[in-house]
């Protein structure tokens, strides 16, 4: 009798969140996926997460061995192929990289480092830009080919535009390989990875991204429902672990560029290219979600760039790594956040705006300071320019690994040496027989 309590009260209150996400709550479908992802996100928690971080700065060090250079240049570049930093080095600059797509999968660093979306699975190639049919999907689709049972590597067969009638819901062990042509995710409704896991989302254009009314909308081969409106997020990840986004180029959605909520743990965002948005990513939309302590994120040679106002990210409870990243431009503040979020900054370069008011690359909200200067956020090798200020706060010492080996001491790059790192942030020109 009591555990049926006990998943009354877990249903009713999955049933109460599934009002912001758009599921009718009736669809039990859903609570089976939300028991089952909440499974796996307990896997994806690392209870010690400075092994993560110090596995990344080694990764970063090792890459840079020998190459001293921090030159950048801002105009497009047309030299021969180079690996800026330990992501990129795994996979670019190989010719036939076409050929041999899934070595992608062998990739990721941080906290999404055990993504392998696809990987064992076929390949599906994207030719039809439509989304005309919600639940009867058409073959040759986008949506197709995101509900599919088991891995698929999802590849495009030619540059499109696809306007989404309504949110794309991304099933699990997928991967989204934009690679060798210009494909836009545009004008339409964004994408969704809802209580699952291992999804790689690489080489889009993700923009303009608008709320649509909703409708009945299939989520898997299986499975269809009943979805209200969408929010407008250009990448919306709820209640879903194991996560790699790379080298995406995205602006001017709705809502928020990218938003992890509902206890997502295990994200990676590397190589991406951030511009023109007000409210850029949130990770934790609620207060009193105190399930969000699991969130684990990576944040990771990305260029945050013009037009930015807040929110790169916003952050609630959980630990997030913020290293290596290139923050050129925001408004109001860079890195925010309430409930207790433990911050590592590292190695990122800070550009403050012009206005004096915003100099302040951290915003606390909803605490005061005598609760605030208790939570753990630090910066470490940040570079800060034209009067940038990281206010740091805590326990300068919590996210630091003990006992380490020979190869964790090798820390990360400072600040001086992010030009580089993120020199091509943001999609690529991949053509086939030729290096990206």
């Amino acid at each position: 009798m009591a555990g049926f309590r006990i998943l009354f009260v877990f249903s009713l209150y999955f049933f109460a969140a599934y009002a912001s996400v758009d599921v009718d709550d009736h669809d039990e479908y859903w609570l089976t996926r939300a028991n089952e992802a909440k499974e796996v996100a307990k896997d994806a928690y690392n209870p010690n997460p400075e092994s993560v971080t110090e596995h990344l700065n080694v990764a970063v060090r090792l890459a840079m061995v020998g190459d001293n250079s921090t030159r950048r240049s801002l105009n497009k570049y047309k030299g021969p192929c180079l690996k800026t930093n330990p992501i990129d080095r795994c996979w670019r600059c190989d010719k036939n990289w076409a050929n041999n797509r899934k070595k992608l999968a062998e990739c990721p660093l941080g906290f999404g480092h055990q993504t392998i979306g696809g990987k064992r699975g076929r390949i599906y190639v994207v030719t039809d830009a439509s989304d005309d049919n919600l639940v009867d999907p058409k073959l040759g689709t986008l949506r197709y080919g995101v509900i599919q049972k088991g891995p698929l590597w999802i590849i495009f067969g030619r540059s499109m535009v696809i306007r989404l009638a309504q949110e794309l819901m991304i099933s699990s062990d997928k991967t989204i390989d934009a690679r060798g042509f210009n494909v836009h995710i545009a004008y339409g409704a964004g994408l969704t990875i809802q209580f699952a896991h291992n999804v790689i989302i690489h080489g889009l254009h993700i923009h303009n991204i608008i709320s649509k009314s909703g409708g009945y909308i299939r989520d898997s081969v299986d499975h269809y429902g009943f979805r209200t409106q969408s929010d407008g997020d250009g990448i919306s990840i709820f209640g879903s672990s194991h996560v790699w986004i790379d080298h995406v180029s995205m602006y001017a959605c709705q809502d928020g560029l990218i938003d992890a909520i509902m206890g997502s743990t295990g994200i990676t965002i590397s190589n991406s290219h951030f511009t023109h948005h007000n409210e850029a990513m949130l990770f934790g939309a609620s207060d009193s979600y105190k399930e969000d302590e699991i969130m684990q994120i990576t944040l990771a040679f990305n260029h945050f760039g013009r037009g930015l106002v807040q929110r790169m990210p916003r952050c609630r409870f959980g630990f997030f790594h913020v290293v290596n990243n290139d923050y050129t431009h925001w408004l109001m503040y860079a890195i925010g956040g309430s409930q207790h979020p433990t911050i590592v900054s590292q190695g990122n370069r800070f550009i403050a705006p012009q206005n004096i008011n915003a100099k302040t690359i951290t915003k606390r909200e909803y605490a005061d300071e005598s609760e605030w200067k208790k939570w753990s956020w630090r910066s470490e090798g940040d570079l800060l320019m034209n009067g940038a200020v990281f206010v740091g706060s805590g326990d300068q010492t919590k996210g630091k690994k003990k006992d380490l080996s020979r190869y964790d001491m090798i820390s990360y790059k400072p600040g001086s040496y992010v030009k580089r790192l993120v020199r091509f942030a943001g999609t690529l020109e991949c053509r086939v027989g030729k290096p990206c």
